[in-house]
């Protein structure tokens, strides 16, 4: 008989499980039909500690396109002529999103309205058009009616209105497509105004439930990419020391960096008014978390990002990962001047993080609309073809 140890303890321990003794929620970032109808989500609340879940168009494409789970939908919808593509497709998702929500009700309510969350998003077509986006969250917010859901509004330019407003109507809010530091400083600022327009309107703050979904791998993406481009047009040793020193570094020290602004936008007079009435923080949340590049761990982008008042939304990939060999401690706060050393000696590198997350946010709208424009066309094409076998 073996003797009991450390590795059999920590074989015991489910680690997604464990990270809500972190203060982590961990959420799933993928929807389709069979996890709602064959007991698989079921499952994962009650094994892997599953706290809540995200959708997007590009994940809706790949479920109705690849699959044959919306059959039945799809049949049914073929012979309404009163229904464009569009609401065809929000027919579909609006069916999954509160099968979902509906599973997820006791975490809702368990957590006192915390985490129990799914999140659907606006038309990705509507990311620069401020009275657009407000119109649809309302719209989408009525139709699915549950109350824990949120609505996705991308952190655009023309998205702080709108989310401030949506929130300041009693939505719950998700706002996507966040990379900068000083745009996060904005949205949370926008979710602060927004809970204090409700509380002017005599509105129930316990309620309100808010993310700011910030991307991880996509920045060290495009950051490598960059640091490749600048190692092969240089002989210095000096200088590709620094470059290699960075890779695979900068999504991270992002992230910590940015932590440290929500917990210094998040206290302080203003903030204790609301949270004095009941209000929420408006939780950090890592996106883009599955690892792209081969040569890095798996699941660096929730091993180095855990702490307090955080979710990590994963795909199943990462999950099935971090459940089979994550690694657990405090990591968010770890080093925090070691980050800001990162953040420096990549302007020293001649990379600008700001022209970085502007690309970033740009191509993540564009990227977003094209895989709606694919989703639509998906539906379209399934729907002609169950309306020619009726």
């Amino acid at each position: 008989m073996q003797p009991t140890g450390v590795l059999e303890t920590s074989k015991a321990t489910n680690p997604l499980k464990a990270l809500l003794g972190y203060g982590q929620s961990m959420w799933l970032d993928y929807i389709r039909r069979d996890l709602i109808t064959s007991g698989s989500l079921k499952t994962m609340i009650a094994d892997d500690g599953l706290r809540g879940m995200t959708s997007n168009p590009s994940i809706f494409e790949k479920a109705i396109g690849d699959s044959s789970l919306y059959d039945d939908i799809l049949k049914s919808l073929a012979s309404r002529d009163d229904l464009d593509t569009t609401a065809r497709y929000e027919q579909i998702a609006i069916r999954d999103i509160q099968g979902a929500a509906d599973l997820l009700r006791p975490v809702y309510e368990s957590s006192k309205f915390r985490d129990g969350y799914v999140s659907l998003e606006v038309s990705p077509l509507l990311a620069h058009k401020t009275k657009d986006t407000i119109d649809e969250a309302r719209r989408l917010w009525k139709a699915v009616n549950r109350e824990n859901v949120m609505i996705k509004i991308p952190g655009t330019p023309e998205g702080l209105p709108a989310i401030r407003q949506a929130i300041g109507e009693g939505i719950n809010v998700n706002v996507t497509l966040l990379f900068a530091q000083e745009v996060y400083e904005k949205v949370a600022d926008a979710h602060i105004a927004g809970l204090e327009d409700l509380a002017k309107r005599g509105g129930n703050l316990k309620k309100i439930g808010g993310v700011a979904s910030f991307f991880i791998s996509r920045i060290d993406s495009l950051v490598d990419s960059l640091i490749d481009a600048k190692l092969k047009a240089t002989t210095d040793a000096q200088q590709q020391a620094l470059l290699k020193s960075l890779l695979g570094k900068i999504a991270i020290a992002n992230g910590k960096l940015t932590y440290q602004r929500y917990q210094r936008i998040f206290s302080g007079a203003r903030w204790e008014a609301l949270a004095a009435k009941g209000a929420q923080t408006q939780r950090v949340l890592w996106a883009s978390t599955s690892t792209k590049n081969p040569a890095y761990r798996d699941v660096m982008y929730v091993e180095e990002l855990i702490g307090p008042d955080t979710v990590n939304t994963m795909p199943p990939a990462t999950i099935d990962a971090f459940r089979d060999h994550g690694r657990l401690r405090n990591s968010l706060t770890e080093d925090v001047a070691g980050a800001q050393k990162v953040m420096d000696d990549l302007a020293k590198a001649g990379i600008s993080i700001k022209e970085v997350t502007d690309k970033l946010t740009a191509d993540g709208v564009d990227l977003f609309a094209d895989a709606f424009h694919k989703l639509l066309a998906a539906v379209e094409k399934s729907t002609q073809q169950k309306g020619k076998n009726a």
